[in-house]
């Protein structure tokens, strides 16, 4: 039943990025007279499951005939009256057969004139028409390629919106993070250790909704109240801090939150699922290192790669027990953490519908720039370990319904598409665009025997990257 939820929401999510991403190739498709054959949800390879030909007024439910193995229509029915196309010969909506596939790997925007994976230059041997995309100026075709990514991360940020509008921010307060913060060690010189609690600022006790809170306790003279092992402190801020932080650059971190190491989901044949952990357990130690948190989790687990130790547990009704735990060659042991959110008590900011409006925008461009950053990972052999198809991204969803997590999911998969198809890979939107680029900058255009030829390897090269990321899920999931 698990894996039932899991799906159905991965299929919906899968249903609503792709249909936005084809339809902004079919907006700016029409918006420049360019015809569209089809538009299509999900692959029909050989059948689909729903076409609709608005040019005929027909809804047809298409079947299989076994006699010769051909499509049919199952059943056929009469949606709307006939039309003929308009005398001048510029293209309509009714011009374009709008299905439904069975394949949920995606979906397709048939534009003519254009060669992809639908067409080759054998099929544009005839002279161009007025209303083919090849006939285009460059940048107009490029406003057609790049259109569904703009979408997609367009439609990332209007669920950001409306998750924190309907939802709101969930903070987490200072005074809640029960394991403190790890300093920079510049704010370790100006008095603050590992693991302190911030309390308050200048004797006023420190607003979880306050975004200014890092200005405010870097100031010189500011009298920042901790928390330190059981007794209060107070750091006094020199006056050259800020100097030497303003120094660091936009991606320096002066702080961050000391998360707890909580085990979210173990990993089917990962050492500790073979170890017999649960989800809402805490490992307290590795080996003879205590791990209060991630900080000194991960560096544990490095020191005793390739082995297997003991790890001190604490379960989830509070008792202690001792688990022979085997680490992988990576330093890992198979497991998915559990988040801040799901640890520390929360405190939750509302929002205004304007308001939420720049808050989703910062939502989107962080997600973004995270996810990029991220992907360097992917070139090592770990990351590519790592890769993961359908299974991995069926997991990224609770085993139970919950619109707030689904949105949150889907939101970060749209970004991800958005990004995913702007890289210039042949046969993906990015190819494209960098194929146009170069004409504009060059003022030729490349061959149609060229681009059949580069989209046909670019086919190939993401079917062969499919096959491997589907791959590793077998392979985790029912092989190891």
């Amino acid at each position: 039943m698990e894996i039932l939820v899991k799906a159905l929401q991965l299929i919906l999510a899968l249903l609503i990025l792709v249909t936005v991403h084809e339809f902004g190739h079919y907006i700016f498709a029409r918006i420049f007279g360019v015809k569209v054959n089809r538009f299509y949800l999900f692959f029909n390879y050989k059948f689909s499951l729903l076409r609709y030909n608005p040019m005929a007024g027909t809804l047809e439910l298409i079947g299989w005939n076994k006699a010769d193995g051909t499509p049919k229509a199952a059943a056929t029915f009469r949606v709307g009256k006939p039309h003929q196309p308009r005398p001048d010969g510029k293209p309509t909506w009714r011009d374009t057969i709008y299905g439904l596939g069975w394949i949920p790997l995606g979906g397709y925007c048939d534009i003519a004139g254009m060669i992809d994976e639908t067409k080759s230059a054998s099929d544009l041997a005839s002279e161009p028409q007025p209303w083919e995309f090849r006939s285009k100026a460059a940048w107009k075709r490029l406003c057609v390629m790049v259109a569904g990514v703009v979408f997609n991360f367009v439609l990332a940020i209007c669920i950001y919106i409306g998750i924190t509008f309907h939802w709101g921010d969930d903070v987490i307060p200072f005074q809640a993070m029960t394991e403190g913060m790890d300093f920079a060690p510049e704010l370790e010189s100006a008095g603050f250790r590992s693991g302190d609690i911030l309390a308050s600022i200048d004797g006023r006790a420190i607003d979880a909704h306050d975004y200014s809170t890092l200005w405010d306790m870097i100031q010189p003279g500011t009298r920042v109240g901790v928390r330190r092992g059981g007794d209060s402190a107070v750091v006094t801020i020199p006056d050259n801090l800020i100097g030497q932080l303003t120094t660091k650059g936009k991606d320096f971190m002066p702080m961050s939150m000391r998360i707890p190491v909580y085990v979210a989901q173990t990993m089917p044949g990962e050492g500790a699922s073979a170890a017999g952990l649960l989800p809402g357990e805490r490992i307290l130690k590795v080996g003879n290192d205590t791990v209060p948190s991630l900080t000194e989790f991960f560096p544990a687990l490095d020191k005793v790669k390739g082995s297997t130790v003991p790890m001190l547990i604490l379960g989830t009704d509070s008792t202690l027990h001792t688990s022979e735990v085997a680490v992988n060659d990576n330093g890992k042991i198979g497991i998915r953490l559990l988040s801040p959110l799901e640890i520390f008590d929360r405190s939750t900011i509302h929002y205004s519908f304007a308001g939420s409006i720049p808050r989703g925008i910062e939502l989107g461009v962080d997600r973004l720039v995270t996810y990029v950053q991220s992907l360097r990972q992917v070139f090592t052999k770990e990351g590519a370990q790592s890769l993961g198809g359908f299974g991995t991204l069926g997991d990224l969803f609770p085993n139970q319904w919950n619109w707030y997590s689904f949105w949150q999911i889907a939101a970060f998969l749209s970004v991800i598409l958005a990004f995913m198809n702007i890289i210039p890979i042949p046969g993906l939107d990015g190819g494209h665009t960098l194929f146009l680029l170069v004409e504009m900058v060059t003022r030729r255009k490349p061959s149609d025997r060229f681009l059949e030829i580069v989209n046909t390897c670019g086919f190939f090269l993401l079917l062969l990257l499919l096959i491997y990321a589907n791959g590793n899920d077998i392979y985790r999931y029912l092989l190891k």
